[in-house]
């Protein structure tokens, strides 16, 4: 007898279950919806894209595993957002709580005021309409020496909204915590203004739903969203590189909210004045206020990481077992997630204990075990003329202009710094420069690190890339 799509995703989940933490499988799991199975796929619908996104990206081929396991055959799992007209409804971002009748002594039936409404509404219904993931809270981040200045000033911006710092802008790598930071900012504000309109935008969203409003000829309803806020989360504002039509609506919407002395909250993979096809008046306002950064987290953080991971979800792992993944996984928080997730279910799947040889085979061998990882010098130029926006190409040529010159300087720099290669090698690798250009460009280097720490800081982040931090 073929199975319905309720009872598939109910022997999947089921397993599931057993594999993840349970306050996970809560988080993510029990809020999901079977829809449809046809044709070897499995529709599946989740309340917010963002919860769409997120059980995708980290639990989707566990899931699909776990299907394969559980019904003896593969089958593709969808993932789908139903909103509003769907079976699951989820507020608009950013607006109120619907408010309940009340009774009022006269026996009249009225509507309570939107404050009194938003008191008496559930946090978590407040935060689920703001678009808040309920797992990114201030309690939750581990603090280090990556994230000192960033963690504080988004305490600051929560406890003093549009006073401190507006806007924030945060910028680093992908996995680092920088949307952690924005969604606690929210929930702070939140916890202490339930009648606060928060709202976290995705930059793709922005977009999305401002093509859409033209479509549909509602672009003043859309206008209307979001410069009625009080707070504007605004997650990988890179996106909109290049996108004029959307960057001009936006600076609109700053505008109007920086004027009313709202608080706009704002995230990238990399500072302002770096986002290819940015719009220059753009970039003035975001430098405005403050602009941090979030770096890899060096190992002692990872180790804090992992073992608070543990004690939230109440996992036990041997301080080996810790120490081995904060070694094997160096990047960002969300691998050291991600490697933690794939060791329970390999355990699970495998019926065996946990340690650190499970590990090892689940995870692959520790760096450390390995032969030391060799690092050349093109990778070094890749990655810093990826970094700067640049090619290699233009690294390696005569283009003296100061958008070539400094990533070619840098990565001189690393070359020599790292690899300890002779002066007259590494300029070969530059277009046949002379040994003194190279000695000129890392004393450059070394001389700018030392008077700016925004600049050594973004050098130390690309030596711990390379693991040589």
């Amino acid at each position: 007898m073929e199975l319905t799509a309720a009872e598939a995703w109910s022997s999947i989940t089921s397993a599931a279950r057993e594999v993840l933490p349970e306050q996970t499988f809560r988080t993510w799991l029990t809020s999901t919806e079977a829809v449809a199975l046809a044709e070897g796929t499995l529709v599946v619908a989740a309340p917010t894209r963002f919860a769409v996104e997120w059980i995708e990206d980290k639990y989707g081929d566990l899931l699909r595993d776990l299907a394969r396991r559980e019904l003896g055959r593969p089958l593709q799992i969808q993932f789908e957002h139903h909103g509003s007209g769907d079976r699951l409804v989820i507020p608009e971002l950013g607006d109120p709580v619907e408010p309940p009748a009340v009774k009022r002594p006269d026996g009249e039936d009225e509507t309570e005021s939107l404050t009194e409404a938003a008191a008496g509404a559930s946090y978590e219904a407040a935060a689920r309409a703001s678009g808040l993931n309920p797992r990114y809270s201030f309690d939750r981040f581990v603090v280090g020496a990556n994230s000192q200045l960033a963690a504080a000033a988004c305490r600051g911006v929560a406890d003093s909204p549009a006073q401190l710092y507006n806007p924030l802008f945060i910028y680093g790598d992908t996995g680092l915590g920088k949307t952690h930071l924005m969604h606690a900012v929210g929930h702070d504000i939140l916890s202490r203004n339930r009648s606060a309109r928060v709202a976290y935008v995705p930059s793709e969203q922005f977009t999305n739903e401002m093509i859409a409003a033209i479509q549909s000829g509602r672009t003043p309803d859309f206008r209307q969203r979001y410069r009625k806020i009080d707070v504007l989360l605004v997650d990988d504002v890179h996106f909109l590189g290049n996108k004029e039509g959307t960057q001009e609506e936006f600076f609109h919407t700053f505008n109007s909210l920086y004027d009313a002395h709202k608080q706009i909250v704002i995230t990238s993979d990399r500072p302002p004045q770096e986002i290819p096809g940015l719009q220059e008046r753009l970039v003035s306002r975001f430098e405005w206020g403050l602009v941090t950064d979030i770096k890899p987290p060096d190992f002692e953080t990872r180790v804090a990481i992992l073992q608070k991971k543990a004690a939230e979800d109440r996992l036990v792992l041997e301080d080996a077992v810790i120490e081995f993944i904060a070694r094997n996984r160096r990047t960002s928080v969300r691998q050291l997630e991600g490697a933690v997730i794939k060791l329970l279910a390999y355990s699970s799947l495998t019926r065996r204990e946990i340690s650190v040889d499970l590990a090892r085979e689940a995870l692959g061998p520790r760096l450390e075990d390995e032969e030391r990882l060799r690092v050349t010098p093109e990778q070094i130029r890749e990655r810093v003329a990826e970094r700067f926006g640049v090619s290699v190409e233009n690294l390696v040529s005569k283009r003296r202009n100061k958008p070539i010159t400094v990533p070619r300087q840098v990565a001189m720099y690393l070359i020599k710094t790292m690899l300890d290669i002779p002066y007259t090698e590494i300029g070969s690798l530059f277009g046949g420069r002379d040994h003194s250009t190279v000695i000129h460009s890392v004393n450059k280097v070394e001389a700018e690190m030392a008077a700016r720490p925004e600049f050594r800081d973004r050098i130390e982040s690309l030596r711990e890339e390379f693991g040589r931090g």
